[in-house]
């Protein structure tokens, strides 16, 4: 499988509920479509609003994981 090109990258570690999401939706407001965001969140509650979001949105979860205390989102724009 081909490396994801990461366009834009978003440190929300940090920030609690619901900042990370609130960040995130501003970023990809500014990102063309299919152009894709990495977002670094702390907030262990991020985990669900991300997938929800992303469920009822235009906008792929390509990729989510968990990197040590850090939760990891990678995001195309729709």
């Amino acid at each position: 499988m081909a490396e994801i090109q990461i366009d834009q990258v978003l440190d929300a570690s940090g920030l609690s509920c619901p900042l990370p999401l609130l960040k995130a939706k501003q970023a990809l407001n500014g990102l063309a479509v299919g152009q894709v965001l990495q977002v670094i969140a702390t907030d262990g509650g991020s985990v669900r609003d991300f997938k929800a979001y992303t469920d009822q949105s235009a906008h792929q979860l390509l990729e989510s994981y968990t990197d040590q205390d850090r939760y990891i989102y990678i995001i195309r724009r729709g």
